[in-house]
């Protein structure tokens, strides 16, 4: 592996560092789905995987859909109206753009696979009472039209 690839593992290896310490999640049964380029299957990246506790799952060769959850965020944001088709012009641009998707597609989207509240919402569990809410409306409304 060259210099570019030690580069993506040591930022791949610091991300996931960064992840189980900001969640608060060592310890917990953890899986990382990932593809198979080479920063995702480094040795020194593998080794803290299993320091970590964390089983590593990789996609099939040519096989696109398994992880259905990440393969439905990259055609949401391959079909988001302002995405870059032509490419961005740099670096900085790259995360403009990726840190408006991210807040978007985590804080604001509502998602149909997630009974239409946002991942952040599932996240925090905000979610139990934004669904038990939605509940009583529909069975509210529902006694209505019952009774006319």
């Amino acid at each position: 592996m060259g210099s570019m690839g030690n580069r993506r593992s040591t930022y791949a290896e610091t991300l996931v560092k960064k992840a189980v310490i900001s969640e608060k999640i060592q310890g917990e049964p953890l899986v990382l789905h990932s593809d198979n380029g080479s920063p995702m299957k480094a040795s020194t990246f593998l080794v803290l995987l299993e320091k970590l506790g964390i089983q590593s799952s990789f996609s099939r060769p040519r096989v696109s859909n398994d992880n259905p959850y990440s393969e439905a965020m990259f055609r949401t944001l391959k079909y988001r109206p302002d995405f870059p088709h032509k490419g961005f012009v740099s670096l900085k641009e790259v995360r403009q753009w990726a840190g408006k998707f991210v807040h978007w597609y985590n804080e604001i989207h509502l998602h149909s696979g997630l009974n239409f509240v946002t991942p952040n919402q599932c996240h925090t569990g905000e979610h139990v009472t934004i669904l038990e809410k939605r509940k009583e409306v529909y069975e509210a409304a529902k006694k209505k039209l019952d009774t006319t």
